[in-house]
Formats: structure tokens, C-alpha cells, sequence
């Protein structure tokens, strides 16, 4: 068989094995939630962020919206948090890492156990990783806008249970 006989004969089954696959996968796709965050471009304008209260083991005050995923699950997550001028979150650690990256406002955020613990300000455009585990608080200055990523289920444990405002988990 001649060499570019091969070449077109190779070229024609790596393009079918192609389409073959492309089609396969699109197959697998669904329009279920789980799927269309998994498996599907996810993009949202900021005027069509669906805002809400955010949970009660934060306080009473701050908005939440989630961007991609699902926090209570395992699994990739993005969301926003948009607290108000003097909006605080005592100390407390989480049981994944966390990427913050502010988006508007300044964010105060303390590395230790106390309030009064090392602070950082990050302002607009700000990026801070946080290990799990790693003991931290924070604290708006200005209406704040914080994007929060992650691997769920994103859980909070204040360092005193007395500051959870959510009496159904302050005491586990």
C-alpha cells in the first residue's frame, strides 16, 4: 500500500473515531442540575445573580448566592457572599480549603483565633487561599462582595459555639 494511501486511511479513522466520541459524549449530557453543572458551560451577568438569605450558621445580615454546584455536596463549588458595612463572622475554620477572592468592598480578615488576631485587608480585586482547617475571621468594611470557591460540603465550626447563630448546630 502506498505512503500517503496510510496517511489518508489513518487520517479517515482518527476523524470517525473523533466523531464517534463527540457524539458519545454528547449523549451523556442531560439536562438535569447535576449534569448541567458538571458537565456544561456555566455563565451568569451579575444583574441576574439570584441573591438570598444567606444560611443560619452565618449571621443575620449577609446575602448568598450560589454560582456553580451544589456547597452541601461533594463537589466543586463557586459562590457569593454579599455582607453589609461592620458584617462579621467570628472565629472559626473549615474542613476544606477555600479560595476568596473579593469582588467589592473590603474584606478584613483575621488569621488567628481571635478578632483581634493578624488582619489582612483585602480590597476589590483581592485573592486569599485558605487551608482547611486554618483558623480565621472576618469582617466587611463597606458593603463587601466576597466570591467563595471550593470543595464541598462546605461546613463552618466556630472556635467558640457560643458564636454560631444557628442554635441547631452551635452545640454539636
Amino acid at each position: 500500500m502506498p505512503t500517503w494511501t496510510m496517511k489518508i486511511g489513518c487520517a479517515l479513522l482518527l476523524l470517525a473515531t473523533s466523531a464517534q466520541a463527540d457524539d458519545a459524549a454528547k449523549k451523556k449530557v442531560t439536562k438535569t442540575k447535576e449534569a448541567v453543572t458538571a458537565k456544561a458551560a456555566v455563565t451568569i451577568n451579575a444583574k441576574d445573580i439570584k441573591w438570598g438569605d444567606a444560611p443560619p450558621d452565618l449571621p443575620k445580615g449577609a446575602q448568598l448566592a450560589v454560582l456553580f454546584g451544589d456547597p452541601s455536596k461533594s463537589g466543586p463549588f463557586t459562590l457569593r457572599l454579599k455582607a453589609p458595612d461592620g458584617y462579621k463572622i467570628a472565629p472559626h475554620w473549615h474542613t476544606q480549603d477555600e479560595e476568596l477572592t473579593i469582588v467589592s468592598g473590603t474584606l478584613v480578615l483575621h488569621m488567628g483565633d481571635t478578632m483581634t488576631s493578624e488582619a489582612h485587608a483585602l480590597e476589590a480585586g483581592a485573592y486569599h487561599y485558605l487551608p482547611g482547617k486554618m483558623h480565621h475571621a472576618a469582617e466587611a468594611k463597606g458593603e463587601t462582595v466576597v466570591q467563595i470557591q471550593g470543595t464541598g460540603p462546605f461546613d463552618i465550626h466556630y472556635l467558640n459555639p457560643a458564636d454560631n447563630p444557628n442554635p441547631k448546630t452551635a452545640r454539636k
